[in-house]
């Protein structure tokens, strides 16, 4: 899961380099946290004037289970009036992870569709971008179930 991780990040470096300049929000690409229910290491890139790729790979370890996630999600940026820098966002998209029982030593795969809602916010004249959102899944594998979502602050640097 580690080495699919970082070949999928690497993967959206060299396309972010690529891709054309956002103008709904005031950066190109940002890297950085995820804390949540979940937390994780986020990246998104600019796609259009006011479209985004964000990347989300997430773990979380208990005494009986452990979780690895990636997750893929496709942003529309809005901004706020009257408020520089505040944007509101929502999109859709996938997620692929793994869970492992450590009583019995069992794994399983889950794949999921997603949705999110959220607030972004860049500081003018920082390298720093703030989002808080929700991201509700739709758990198609093993089992179908609907998990409420994640609600989660990310930190990002900004280039």
């Amino acid at each position: 899961m580690k080495k699919l991780l970082f070949t999928l990040l690497t993967g959206v470096a060299i396309f972010a380099m690529s891709t054309s300049d956002v103008k709904a929000q005031d950066y190109k690409n940002a890297i950085g946290g995820r804390f949540g229910s979940y937390n994780g290491i986020t990246f998104k890139t600019g796609l259009s004037n006011n479209a985004m790729l964000e990347l989300i790979g997430n773990f979380r370890s208990n005494r009986n289970f452990s979780w690895a996630q990636l997750t893929g999600l496709y942003e529309v940026y809005n901004p706020i009036g009257g408020a520089p820098g505040l944007n509101w966002y929502y999109g859709a998209g996938a997620s692929v992870g793994s869970v492992k029982n450590k009583f019995n030593d069992e794994s399983d795969i889950y794949l999921g569709v997603n949705g999110v809602l959220g607030l972004d916010y860049k500081f003018k004249g920082a390298p720093i971008n703030l989002s808080l959102d929700w991201i509700p899944t739709l758990r198609l594998t093993p089992d179908t179930d609907f998990y409420s979502g994640d609600v989660g602050l990310g930190v990002r640097f900004t280039f």
